[in-house]
């Protein structure tokens, strides 16, 4: 079972503006018409802000502490103001102490806009993509910063486009698993800690380290480049977390599943995940199970319940029995006698 403490879990409280800018600038095609004097502004809060309303004088509402988008309705709303009205109205916006703010649908910033900008030191940038879409691509990339994220000391690789992650005690053998897999055309995701990210309500997203990346250490070998030893198709950067396995040296003592009708599960950040612990035992072969670990998931994830038929083939069979309807164990071919 995976014991998570809370400590290890950390959620980023805010990001520079400097930050945003290096990490987005190419991605949101940004134009930057101020100075850099802001950058070291704060963005606190994962969600855009339209303000068309601050724009409008009521300002009691107004989240500033978010990035500011200004489309087209913001934009036609200022070039039918007087200049003075406008100078305003922007002046108004700007006292707040905003994180920045990027003009949309590739309008440009009014003269005043500028001016105010590098006044208050609030960055501004302009887009050509659409307002929609730009908003759509800042929340996600913002809520990616902003979520919670774990380290977990496994083993996670992409099986049959199954991202299973092997958990266990030091030496268990996750990393020879997980390097089996690969040989045997599947993906690593990343190994020794994995860092899951928590994506929307029920996603968790893991990745390795920027620093192991997709490096394995296996025992009594070394530190291999699984990159270059087995080429780009062998890793994955990051894989939607759906199984985890818990590899166990056999215990007497230890409880092991033997239908599968009553699924266990772990919470990692409020997420359910399905559960398996295998035992290792001599000639076991785990890679193997592994992979039937991957496809049973996926047929249950297409509405196929392997022990559940069963279940229902056993009750139907002793309903029939009970009603006198008995049947020979085996039917055999016709002619084949061996």
């Amino acid at each position: 079972m995976i014991t998570i403490d809370k400590n290890a879990i950390s959620r980023v409280a805010s990001i520079d503006v400097n930050f945003f800018y290096v990490n987005a600038k190419s991605k949101f095609k940004l134009t930057l018409h101020s100075d850099e004097s802001g950058f070291d502004r704060r963005i606190k809060d994962q969600n855009v802000h339209r303000p068309g309303l601050a724009l409008a004088g009521f300002v009691e509402l107004f989240a500033y502490e978010r990035v500011q988008i200004f489309g087209n309705t913001e934009i036609t709303y200022l070039k039918n103001l007087s200049a003075e009205k406008r100078l305003k109205a922007l002046k108004k916006l700007f006292q707040f102490h905003i994180p920045c703010i990027i003009l949309t649908d590739g309008n440009n910033p009014f003269q005043e806009m500028i001016s105010l900008a590098i006044k208050f030191h609030v960055p501004l940038f302009s887009s050509p993509l659409l307002t929609t879409k730009l908003t759509y691509l800042i929340s996600d990339f913002l809520d990616d910063q902003f979520a919670p994220r774990v380290s977990i000391h496994g083993s996670f690789v992409d099986v049959y486009g199954v991202g299973i992650l092997f958990i266990g005690k030091s030496g268990v053998g996750k990393s020879e698993v997980a390097l089996d897999l690969i040989e045997r055309g599947h993906r690593l995701v990343g190994d020794d800690v994995i860092i899951l990210t928590k994506k929307g309500e029920g996603i968790l997203i893991g990745a390795g380290t920027t620093l192991v990346k997709h490096f394995m250490e296996i025992r009594g070998l070394g530190i291999l480049d699984i990159q270059k030893m087995f080429g780009v198709r062998a890793i994955r950067h990051q894989k939607r977390l759906e199984v985890i396995c818990e590899l166990e040296v056999w215990n007497e003592s230890s409880t092991y599943t033997r239908t599968g009708l009553d699924e266990s599960i772990e919470k990692i950040l409020d997420i359910e995940i399905p559960y398996v612990k295998l035992p290792i035992i001599p000639g076991k072969n785990i890679t193997v199970i592994s992979e039937v670990i991957a496809l049973h998931y996926l047929l249950k994830h297409y509405g196929y319940d392997a022990a559940q038929v069963f279940k229902d083939r056993l009750e139907k069979t002793i309903l029939d029995k009970s009603k006198g309807n008995q049947e020979r164990g085996v039917n055999y071919f016709e002619h084949d006698f061996e």
